[in-house]
């Protein structure tokens, strides 16, 4: 099995994760791990499966997500899929599911793409890593949320078990070929 994993990263948060899935499919597939603005206009190569995993900032997806999307929706449609996004507000128990996480439902009643998995992931808090206006701007909007808001801070949010599982999932999705409904072997 041959997977794609396309990633569109801020701080370096949804890369890790991304690796961090193709880790967890090591055993039961190739997984090609590609920023997503890297991922090119033309075709794609014969995959068995694709996961696109995305970060908020400010409020919105970095636009070459939606571009990717517009340009290969049926390619994305055709074959098993899954989405996952990456942002602070996942740190919140009642804010981490696709359900519950306006940006992350917003964006699947907006874009045409069905994947067949989707989840939504805590990201982290880099502070020492920030432009002094990203500093000052995420400072505030922890403060504003319950968050925290010491700057000499680096706090990791992701829940490690939780991408396992999506991970896992994924691998029994992507498990089915998307033609024949058959096993791959």
């Amino acid at each position: 099995m041959h997977i794609l994993i396309l990633y569109s990263s801020r701080d370096g948060q949804t890369r890790k994760i991304s690796q961090f899935i193709a880790a967890e499919l090591a055993a039961a597939a190739v997984c090609d791990v590609v920023d997503l603005s890297q991922a090119g206009e033309g075709p794609l190569p014969q995959y068995d499966g694709v996961i696109i995993g995305a970060a908020i900032r400010y409020g919105h997806y970095a636009a070459e997500l939606h571009a990717f999307i517009r340009r290969h929706l049926d390619w994305l449609n055709a074959l098993p899929s899954a989405f996952f996004s990456v942002n602070l507000t996942a740190r919140k128990v009642d804010k981490c599911t696709p359900e519950t996480n306006v940006y992350t439902r917003k964006f699947l009643a907006a874009t045409p793409w069905r994947p067949d998995e989707c989840a939504v992931f805590a990201g982290a808090l880099r502070y020492p890593q920030y432009r002094w206006l990203d500093r000052v701007m995420i400072q505030l909007i922890m403060r504003m949320t319950g968050g925290e808001t010491d700057s000499s801070k680096e706090v990791e949010y992701t829940d490690w078990r939780q991408v396992t599982a999506f991970a896992r999932d994924f691998a029994v999705l992507a498990g089915k070929t998307p033609y024949l409904g058959q096993q791959v072997k």
